[in-house]
């Protein structure tokens, strides 16, 4: 398998428990350097979360499992990186 690098999740999370704990638990992982959560848009019962994760070896199955965990569901992977190092976008013509 890659060494996953960066993975950039959007969230659909309860309002409890808050981003301060489920930031907390993810960057407890194994492999984890470093996580952040911003979050989008907040309803009665719920928020959308983008959720930054950067590290190596990091393991989709447990961050999947810690968001669930706590009540979340992944909508979508909007970003990946593998690799011996991370690539950042370059903007192009195209952009």
């Amino acid at each position: 398998m890659g060494n996953l690098r960066r993975l950039v999740l959007d969230v659909l999370k309860p309002l409890e428990p808050n981003i301060v704990e489920l930031v907390q638990r993810i960057a407890a992982l194994a492999g984890v350097d470093g996580v952040n959560i911003s979050i989008h848009e907040i309803d009665l019962k719920v928020e959308n979360a983008k959720i930054t994760v950067e590290g190596n070896e990091l393991s989709y199955e447990e961050l999947k499992e810690v968001i669930e965990l706590y009540g979340g569901a992944i909508h979508s992977i909007d970003e990946v990186a593998a690799g011996a190092r991370l690539i950042e976008d370059v903007i192009t013509a195209q952009d």
